[in-house]
């Protein structure tokens, strides 16, 4: 008989609802810091790309957490801030900031390396027709950095969600933790873990799908199985144009 019959493979039916539930508690923590991350690792990338000594500041800042491990991170917001400010923030709170303080700095490199991909030409060309800077950074450069930018960003917060797995430490009940109670309760290790790596590996797969379709979807024309949707909403919106200038026409 196989070795591995000896275990108790029905505890991640028996599980499975518990396992889930972590698993949302993962995402749920990764959605926000990366929704954060992307705020604070735009801002970064345009200081590293400003003059001294705000570029200074921010590459000591971005080459600092891009070396610090999750772990230490949510110790120090959880534990070290409480004990210095006297500010307390719950297991949810604490893992985001830890997301936030690590990855913006990588999102940061990841912006910094699209902006730097546009076209010069692009902004002389806004400002030769008279355009605010800031309205071609938001307008021309931002939406094209963005297309470069989400395939990293991507793989940053697929690196998130695994990284919550750290925080058992602090107590959040992400998916990690729920295998550990469940396994003191069970002694099934081996089994439950197994489980456990299978979750990650499904919401993997997932997130790294939806952002492809994202990606596909800001291309110019659209790509992929979206394209078509995108196609006929076009396609769509021109008849009703045409329908509305027919009409327009035959009363003058």
């Amino acid at each position: 008989m196989s070795l591995l019959a000896y275990y108790d493979w029905g505890l991640i039916w028996e599980a499975k609802e518990d396992l889930f539930r972590g698993l949302l508690v993962a995402i749920e923590v990764a959605a926000v810091a990366l929704v954060v991350s992307v705020v604070v690792g735009l801002l970064l990338a345009l200081a590293r790309m400003s003059r001294p000594p705000l570029s200074w500041l921010a590459a000591v800042y971005v080459n600092v957490f891009r070396g610090i491990p999750a772990l230490v991170s949510v110790i120090w917001v959880y534990f070290g801030i409480s004990l210095v400010l006297g500010i307390n923030f719950s297991v949810f709170q604490a893992g985001v900031i830890a997301l936030v303080l690590l990855y913006g700095a990588f999102i940061s490199e990841i912006y910094r390396a699209a902006l730097q991909a546009i076209p010069k030409g692009q902004r002389e060309a806004g400002l030769a027709l008279g355009m605010h800077p800031i309205r071609i950074f938001v307008q021309v450069v931002l939406p094209q950095a963005t297309k470069i930018a989400i395939p990293n960003i991507g793989s940053m917060f697929i690196g998130m969600i695994k990284d919550t797995s750290t925080f058992t430490v602090i107590g959040l009940l992400e998916v990690a933790r729920v295998t550990q109670n469940l396994n003191s309760v069970t002694f099934q290790p081996f089994v439950l873990f197994t489980a456990a790596a299978g979750m990650y590996v499904l919401a993997t797969f997932f997130f790294d799908f939806l952002f492809r379709v994202i990606e596909k979807s800001l291309t110019t024309p659209p790509a992929g199985g979206i394209a078509g949707w995108l196609t006929g909403r076009r396609k769509r919106r021109i008849e009703l144009v045409v329908k509305d200038l027919e009409a327009l026409s035959g009363r003058t």
